[in-house]
């Protein structure tokens, strides 16, 4: 199969037959962690202040009658690139404590997630907490487990310790010529490394038995970009289009 701007009717690919929800530490001591967007309460229904604590009575709000199955999982909002359509914008250094973390899986998990996704931010600016949150997840939990990253620090050492927690890893990648890359900001300057990293965390996908995915934002900088050659010789499983929206 090719891929060609041109041919594509539309941009925008992400279709998901199942309800989303995306949540991130709000604040460092909310113990929720990736159900930053529910509430939680105590055994009598009144919300509870003390959320940090592992041995209070917590529910998730959430319907049970239609559960969450997938959730978007940020660790944090830092990034070490500067992507200048990124939607998701630092405003906060805020992280929770893996044990804070677990138990929102965990409550999520209760509450009938099936897919876990860690995304960010960049999610292996905490390569540590992340590996270890795959393997909770994964292994206690039985979750589906995805990861998306820009492949900038992803480590054949991270990947032998902890790939066999992941079942899907997306790596974004916007265009195949480091000038593009460096003006839309992924990568550094116009010597960038980025398609090089990319290639290398496809390898390490390989090497593991991961399905490896991709992520592009079509903008005014890559439009033109055919990336036919490319993406038949990279033969992700998954090739999801994204379109830059101008909202005024």
């Amino acid at each position: 199969m090719f891929f060609s701007w041109r041919n594509l009717l539309f941009l925008v690919l992400v279709v998901s037959t199942t309800q989303a929800f995306t949540a991130h530490p709000a604040a460092a001591d909310n113990s929720v962690g990736a159900a930053a967007a529910a509430r939680t309460t105590s055994r009598n229904g009144a919300p509870s202040d003390s959320a940090g604590r592992d041995d209070e009575p917590t529910t998730l709000l959430l319907n049970q009658d239609s559960p969450v199955r997938s959730v978007n999982y940020f660790i944090s909002r830092i990034c070490n690139y500067s992507c200048q359509f990124c939607f998701h914008t630092q405003k906060n250094s805020n992280k929770l404590t893996l044990e804070q973390a677990k138990r929102g899986l965990r409550l999520l998990h209760e509450c009938g997630t099936e897919k876990i996704n860690f995304a960010g931010g960049e999610p292996f600016i905490h390569p540590k907490m992340l590996g270890k949150l795959c393997r909770y997840s994964h292994q206690d939990l039985n979750m589906a487990v995805s990861i998306i990253s820009n492949g900038s620090l992803i480590t054949s050492e991270w990947m032998k310790e902890y790939g066999e927690f992941v079942d899907v890893l997306g790596v974004s990648v916007d265009s195949f010529i480091p000038k593009v890359n460096a003006v839309i900001g992924r990568g550094g300057d116009a010597s960038n490394d980025h398609i090089t990293r990319m290639l290398r965390v496809r390898e390490l996908c390989e090497q593991h038995s991961i399905h490896f995915k991709l992520n592009t934002v079509v903008g005014n900088y890559n439009w033109w970009e055919d990336m036919n050659r490319q993406i038949t010789m990279l033969d992700p499983m998954r090739w999801k289009v994204f379109q830059v929206l101008v909202l005024r």
